[in-house]
Protein backbone atom coordinates (compact mmCIF):
# COMPACT_ATOMS: atom_id res chain seq x y z
CA UNK A 1 0.00 0.00 0.00
CA UNK A 2 1.47 3.64 -0.32
CA UNK A 3 1.84 6.10 2.20
CA UNK A 4 -2.00 7.06 2.10
CA UNK A 5 -3.08 3.78 2.03
CA UNK A 6 -5.82 4.26 -1.05
CA UNK A 7 -4.18 1.69 -3.44
CA UNK A 8 -0.96 -0.41 -3.74
CA UNK A 9 2.69 0.70 -4.84
CA UNK A 10 2.98 -0.16 -8.36
CA UNK A 11 6.40 -1.34 -10.13
CA UNK A 12 8.13 1.37 -10.90
CA UNK A 13 7.49 2.97 -7.50
CA UNK A 14 8.57 -0.14 -6.10
CA UNK A 15 11.70 -0.46 -7.94
CA UNK A 16 12.29 3.63 -7.45
CA UNK A 17 11.83 2.22 -3.39
CA UNK A 18 14.65 -0.07 -4.01
CA UNK A 19 17.12 1.94 -5.76
CA UNK A 20 16.47 4.74 -3.07
CA UNK A 21 17.47 2.12 -0.05
CA UNK A 22 20.21 0.16 -2.11
CA UNK A 23 21.83 3.87 -2.72
CA UNK A 24 21.58 4.25 0.65
CA UNK A 25 22.90 0.74 2.57
CA UNK A 26 25.76 0.32 -0.25
CA UNK A 27 27.88 3.44 1.03
CA UNK A 28 27.31 3.16 4.66
CA UNK A 29 28.18 -0.81 4.49
CA UNK A 30 31.00 -0.11 2.10
CA UNK A 31 32.31 2.81 5.24
CA UNK A 32 31.65 0.57 8.14
CA UNK A 33 33.57 -2.58 6.22
CA UNK A 34 36.74 -0.48 5.73
CA UNK A 35 36.41 0.90 9.64
CA UNK A 36 35.92 -2.74 10.58
CA UNK A 37 39.25 -3.80 8.35
CA UNK A 38 40.96 -1.15 10.21
CA UNK A 39 40.11 -1.77 13.68
CA UNK A 40 41.02 -5.71 12.77
CA UNK A 41 44.60 -4.81 11.67
CA UNK A 42 45.06 -2.50 14.49
CA UNK A 43 43.61 -5.44 17.19
CA UNK A 44 46.20 -8.13 15.30
CA UNK A 45 48.96 -5.39 16.09
CA UNK A 46 48.22 -4.78 19.06
CA UNK A 47 47.75 -8.86 20.08
CA UNK A 48 51.44 -9.19 18.87
CA UNK A 49 52.38 -6.18 20.87
CA UNK A 50 51.54 -8.06 23.93
CA UNK A 51 52.59 -11.52 22.54
CA UNK A 52 56.21 -9.68 22.09
CA UNK A 53 56.31 -7.59 25.98
CA UNK A 54 55.17 -11.06 27.52
CA UNK A 55 57.93 -12.73 25.75
CA UNK A 56 60.50 -10.09 27.17
CA UNK A 57 59.23 -10.17 30.15
CA UNK A 58 59.54 -13.86 30.78
CA UNK A 59 62.82 -13.45 29.46
CA UNK A 60 63.62 -10.36 31.92
CA UNK A 61 62.60 -12.75 34.52
CA UNK A 62 64.21 -15.64 33.68
CA UNK A 63 67.57 -14.13 33.51
CA UNK A 64 68.00 -11.35 35.91
CA UNK A 65 66.75 -11.38 39.53
CA UNK A 66 64.21 -8.68 39.21
CA UNK A 67 63.20 -7.00 42.61
CA UNK A 68 59.97 -6.42 41.36
CA UNK A 69 57.69 -9.49 40.35
CA UNK A 70 56.71 -9.85 37.00
CA UNK A 71 55.12 -12.72 37.07
CA UNK A 72 51.06 -11.00 37.87
CA UNK A 73 51.90 -8.28 34.82
CA UNK A 74 52.45 -11.16 32.78
CA UNK A 75 49.39 -13.17 33.25
CA UNK A 76 47.63 -9.64 33.04
CA UNK A 77 49.32 -9.26 29.55
CA UNK A 78 47.95 -12.58 28.78
CA UNK A 79 44.49 -12.15 30.13
CA UNK A 80 44.56 -9.21 27.40
CA UNK A 81 45.70 -10.35 24.84
CA UNK A 82 43.02 -13.43 25.12
CA UNK A 83 40.36 -10.40 25.09
CA UNK A 84 41.61 -8.70 22.28
CA UNK A 85 41.76 -12.01 19.94
CA UNK A 86 38.03 -12.18 21.29
CA UNK A 87 37.07 -9.02 20.29
CA UNK A 88 39.13 -9.99 17.08
CA UNK A 89 36.91 -12.64 16.58
CA UNK A 90 34.18 -10.70 17.03
CA UNK A 91 35.18 -8.54 14.41
CA UNK A 92 35.93 -10.80 11.47
CA UNK A 93 32.53 -11.80 12.05
CA UNK A 94 30.85 -9.07 11.89
CA UNK A 95 32.99 -8.41 8.91
CA UNK A 96 31.71 -11.48 7.07
CA UNK A 97 28.20 -10.72 7.74
CA UNK A 98 29.40 -6.96 6.33
CA UNK A 99 30.54 -8.64 3.24
CA UNK A 100 27.55 -11.08 2.84
CA UNK A 101 25.64 -8.17 3.04
CA UNK A 102 27.48 -6.06 0.64
CA UNK A 103 27.37 -8.92 -1.80
CA UNK A 104 24.08 -9.08 -1.73
CA UNK A 105 23.60 -5.18 -2.22
CA UNK A 106 25.87 -5.78 -5.51
CA UNK A 107 23.48 -8.99 -6.80
CA UNK A 108 20.21 -6.79 -6.70
CA UNK A 109 21.51 -3.52 -7.74
CA UNK A 110 23.20 -5.89 -10.76
CA UNK A 111 19.55 -7.42 -11.18
CA UNK A 112 17.87 -4.42 -10.60
CA UNK A 113 19.81 -2.95 -13.25
CA UNK A 114 18.93 -5.56 -15.46
CA UNK A 115 15.49 -5.38 -15.28
CA UNK A 116 15.29 -1.47 -16.14
CA UNK A 117 17.76 -2.33 -19.04
CA UNK A 118 17.97 -5.87 -20.21
CA UNK A 119 19.99 -5.01 -22.87
CA UNK A 120 23.58 -4.55 -20.74
CA UNK A 121 24.95 -7.84 -19.29
CA UNK A 122 24.63 -8.53 -15.73
CA UNK A 123 27.66 -7.76 -13.76
CA UNK A 124 28.08 -9.97 -10.51
CA UNK A 125 30.56 -9.66 -7.77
Amino acid sequence: MSVQGDKPLDSENKDAIARGLIGLLQPAVGEIDERVKGVRESQMELRQQIDSLCDDLKKISENDPVPIELEPYVKKLNSSRRRVMLVNSILQNVQDRLNKLHHSISKETARRKTMLDPSSPPKFK
